[in-house]
């Protein structure tokens, strides 16, 4: 990553299994495209519903210093860095029609679960600027980032200006007075506001991103879309009283049990889970086997190594978890039984470890998928009924429709098209917000509807 920048990566986990036989369109044109060409009105999830965290304080203080003095990049940090005071947000660009309300939501949420004074203004200077852009401008820029934030800027243009300065390095910050934040505005509006989620935290709080956190938008696996209560305790941390701009890490310690005791007093009974630190190198294999712009041999290797890196360090986390799932994402368009060995190992381990529940949803797609495309109805359903809460609860559009449409062909296998068809027409509303253009709503049911052995057959 360069320096001056931190940006939420390009980690795709939203590809659903397509490895087992190409569609003919006979068939799918007709169960996956409403009949009069007008898809239902986008839906919107409409009150937060976070996790309270059960972490505990010896854990939380050690994940809280490694968040915050260190980069993504293993960079140090000298010393904490934060606004001081009251903090203005502007928008500026050409933002999506949604963002304006996820975005007074997001405020509001800050507001009640971290405690922290925040406003948004139409005119002048502001302590942090959201401009939306398109794609391409933030491409051209960092190749591999859907949004990043920066210190020091506030346009897109002025950023061009001064990348390679002093003034856009993160560590050589003491106080954070003014920052922007790059959004892209021709999105799926669910990936615009992940993005705004995860910078405008980052902004707020702690730079550093940390695998080993199952239940946390501060983690590179991008499962976790929206804040969390773990992560609304974290900015409540980094923005108590009791800390100010300019600590050292030591200083931070030091102040650190206090805090925790008053801001989280059931954590000191909770035991604390073993917190190995992630090597780079896994790291980085995992970004490259889930990568986009990878060949598949590359993406193979670096799965596989992820793979023994996670064995060798004896993990039985959410890290080995995340390392079969890999290994099945690149498995599975050549060998799928292998593929679903993989993700069954990956949800037995998940389930093993607290806060992972959205991650096995995830891990249910795929299986549900897999189930679909051999005939198995009943096997698909059991696979996924237990996920929809979790996904809609997790405000996950593009999750809960993926599901919601795997649902349909379970009951269509079954015989119960009534169902399948009410299933599907309600799932499109978040499909809409999930997905985006009418267009890739669209291709994403066609997507699922041919994984059916009657789609198949047409």
């Amino acid at each position: 990553m360069r320096r001056g920048v931190k940006a939420r990566l390009i980690l795709p986990l939203m590809m659903l299994l397509n490895a087992c036989v190409p569609a003919s369109h006979s068939e799918v044109a007709t169960r996956a495209v409403i009949a009069d060409g007008t898809l239902p009105p986008m839906k919107q999830f409409a009150q937060a519903r976070p996790t309270a965290p059960h972490v505990s304080n010896t854990a939380l203080a050690e994940d809280f210093l490694d968040l915050s003095f260190r980069m993504e990049s293993g960079r140090a940090l000298p010393v904490l860095t934060r606004f001081e005071g009251p903090i203005t947000l502007r928008v500026l660009g050409q933002p999506p029609a949604t963002l304006g309300p996820d975005l007074a939501r997001l405020l509001a949420r800050l507001r009640r679960e971290a405690g922290m004074e925040l406003r948004e203004v139409t005119g002048g200077e502001a302590s942090i600027t959201i401009q939306a852009v398109n794609r391409s401008q933030i491409r051209r820029l960092l190749p591999q980032a859907a949004c990043f934030v920066v210190p020091n800027v506030s346009t897109l243009e002025e950023y061009r200006r001064t990348r390679r300065s002093a003034a856009t390095d993160w560590t050589r910050l003491t106080e954070r007075r003014k920052l922007a934040i790059f959004l892209p505005n021709d999105v799926s509006p669910q990936e615009s506001r992940d993005c705004l989620h995860e910078e405008l935290a980052q902004a707020l709080g702690p730079l550093n991103d940390l695998y080993r956190l199952p239940d946390s938008v501060f983690n590179d696996d991008n499962v976790h879309t929206v804040l969390t209560g773990f992560d609304m305790l974290v900015l409540r941390i980094y923005n108590d009283p009791a800390l100010r701009s300019g600590m050292t890490r030591d200083e931070v310690a030091a102040r650190l049990p206090g805090i925790l005791a008053r801001l989280n007093p059931g954590g000191g009974t909770v035991a604390p889970r073993p917190a190995r630190a992630t090597p780079q190198v896994w790291s980085r294999a995992i970004q490259t086997a889930l990568g986009r712009d990878v060949g598949r041999n590359a993406r193979m290797s670096a799965a596989q190594d992820a793979l023994r890196i996670a064995q060798a360090q004896g993990w039985q986390d959410n890290r080995h978890a995340f390392s079969h799932y890999a290994m099945g994402r690149v498995t599975q368009m050549t060998d799928p039984a292998a593929a679903q060995t993989h993700y069954q190992m990956a949800d037995t381990l998940y389930a093993r470890t607290p806060g992972t529940t959205l991650h096995r949803a995830y891990v249910a797609t795929q299986r549900a998928g897999y189930a679909v495309t051999i005939g198995d109805g009943a096997g698909a359903l059991a696979l996924i009924e237990p996920h929809l809460p979790i996904a809609e609860a997790s405000e996950n559009a593009a999750l809960l429709a993926t599901l919601m449409l795997l649902k349909a062909e379970a009951l269509e296998i079954e015989g119960r098209g009534i169902e399948a068809r009410r299933v599907r027409l309600d799932s499109i509303g978040w499909a809409r917000y999930g997905f985006g253009s009418d267009g890739a709503v669209r291709a994403k049911m066609k997507e699922i509807a041919a994984l059916a052995p009657k789609a198949r057959r047409g």
